[in-house]
């Protein structure tokens, strides 16, 4: 994480070179933010991430080789920064993808440049980002999968053998035996709070305490789920009736 006052560091993977050059120039003008490499394609974008260890990688999905998706699931998976999707589609198999490779973050590239900075800082600190296409998409997805999996019951008879978690793009749902046996009272308060979609901030505020113990807390709460994203911790906190 970036020390206090220091620039933000942000890598931009996308393989389109004026679309590079654009974001660049959109995210050094905003002041605060410094783009420290680029990449044309996925599996320089993770060897980038690497030697270069930014705070956030802008990864676009459709590249050659190796695409964002993948390559988001290799950054984050060895901890190498936080990802932010940005792409010019919508469609589903990006959006689920993204969030079970573990990006913080979808935003469309027609997002304006105000709300692009607004995600790459939101990210940097540890928030998640969804544009509002995108958001649409996973709440509708959710609903009609508790429908499905719950049955005409809502006994859970819907559908057999369907692991809800791995199916939502989350962790398999064992989150329950975690959530009793793992998580601290306070823990499970930040949790609640991570799927009522409030940001590090607001946790800090509405339960008084410290920016560097909200951290600390998201980061254990993650952990121990078994979550890449908040956006998967929150699935677990909803298809676990805490929320």
């Amino acid at each position: 994480m970036t020390e206090a006052g220091a620039a933000l560091r942000v890598l931009i993977a996308d393989d389109h070179a004026a679309i590079r050059t654009g974001l660049r120039y959109i995210l050094e003008s905003s002041g605060g933010i410094d783009v420290v490499g680029e990449a044309n394609d996925g599996a320089t974008a993770v060897r980038q991430a690497a030697a270069l260890r930014p705070d956030v990688v802008l990864m676009d999905v459709r590249m050659p080789g190796m695409d964002g998706i993948a390559a988001t699931r290799s950054v984050v998976a060895d901890g190498l920064a936080q990802v932010l999707i940005l792409t010019t589609f919508d469609v589903d198999d990006y959006i689920f993808g993204a969030l079970r490779a573990g990006a913080a973050g979808f935003l469309l590239k027609t997002a304006e440049p105000g709300v692009l900075v607004a995600a790459v800082r939101s990210v940097a600190a540890g928030d998640a980002v969804m544009a509002p296409e995108a958001m649409r998409r996973v709440l509708d997805a959710y609903v009609a999968l508790d429908r499905r999996v719950a049955g005409p019951s809502g006994d859970g008879s819907g559908v057999a053998g369907v692991d809800s978690g791995a199916a939502r793009g989350g962790p398999p749902s064992s989150g329950a035996s975690v959530l009793r046996e793992e998580l601290t009272a306070r823990e499970t308060e930040v949790l609640v709070l991570i799927a009522e979609g409030l940001s590090n901030r607001q946790i800090s505020g509405r339960l008084q305490i410290s920016a560097a113990t909200t951290k600390t807390h998201v980061s254990r709460v993650l952990a121990k789920l078994g979550c890449a994203s908040r956006t998967q911790a929150a699935i677990v906190a909803r298809q676990e009736g805490l929320v």
